[in-house]
């Protein structure tokens, strides 16, 4: 069962919290309040965010505070923020919305359906990093634990050539998705999303480099198997 997805909503209104929470719920997507900067960076502490929708005005710490502590965490540098604003002070407040590491900065009252739209995208991006994640880690564990013999300790022939077909065949799901997702961000021409998916497809591209290469016959070496006697 795939899980969820998490979205952080930070606004210091409950009715704009509320509106969020109607716009954003046919994304099936788990969403997590927060009434203020400090509750926002308190809920990243502990919980992983496919996006952050962040209201700029807010008493105490405002959202340009804010994201500033979340860009200085490594846990949370690369979690992308939209910001959102009731105000416009022209291109110096917008400015300094992206300086603050927004990937976009959206003025209220704004169009539910473009809001829901960018959101889907960050989700999407975030899930396709999570399966990428997931296969790397496997992949780790059963060259590590799951193909050695335990009289020789040398890796035999036949167990990995299963697992490496499972797993080049979920990593090709995964890219056929990524590229799919790359072809629809083209049109949108949404830079920031283009560059996530962009670095997501580097790290396909690694990985599956890495696949082939544990391939038998792979390179031009001598097989790793020391032959029988």
């Amino acid at each position: 069962m795939v899980q969820k997805a998490k979205i952080l909503l930070v606004d210091d209104r409950p009715e704009n919290l509320l509106a969020l929470e109607a716009i954003l719920s046919a994304l099936d997507q788990t969403l997590v309040r927060a009434s203020s900067g400090e509750e926002a960076l308190k809920a990243l502490l502990t919980d992983d965010f496919a996006v952050i929708l962040l209201d700029v005005q807010m008493p105490g710490m405002d959202g340009f505070e804010t994201a500033a502590h979340i860009k200085r965490r490594e846990r949370t540098r690369d979690i992308p923020i939209i910001f959102l604003t009731a105000i416009n002070h022209g291109p110096h407040h917008t400015f300094r919305g992206y300086a603050a590491g927004a990937v976009d900065y959206i003025s209220k009252p704004f169009d539910p359906w473009v809001l829901r739209a960018k959101v889907s995208v960050f989700v999407e991006l975030y899930m396709k990093n999570c399966q990428l994640r997931e296969q790397a880690s496997l992949l780790r564990l059963q060259l590590e634990n799951g193909g050695h013999s335990g009289r020789t300790g040398v890796l035999d022939p036949q167990e990995p050539a299963g697992l490496l077909a499972e797993l080049s065949a979920r990593l090709a799901a995964v890219e056929e998705q990524a590229e799919a997702l790359s072809k629809q961000l083209d049109e949108s021409a949404d830079a920031a999303a283009v560059a996530t998916a962009a670095h997501l497809e580097r790290k396909l591209t690694g990985l599956r480099r890495a696949l082939d290469a544990l391939e038998p016959g792979a390179g031009s070496g001598a097989s790793p198997v020391p032959s029988q006697t």
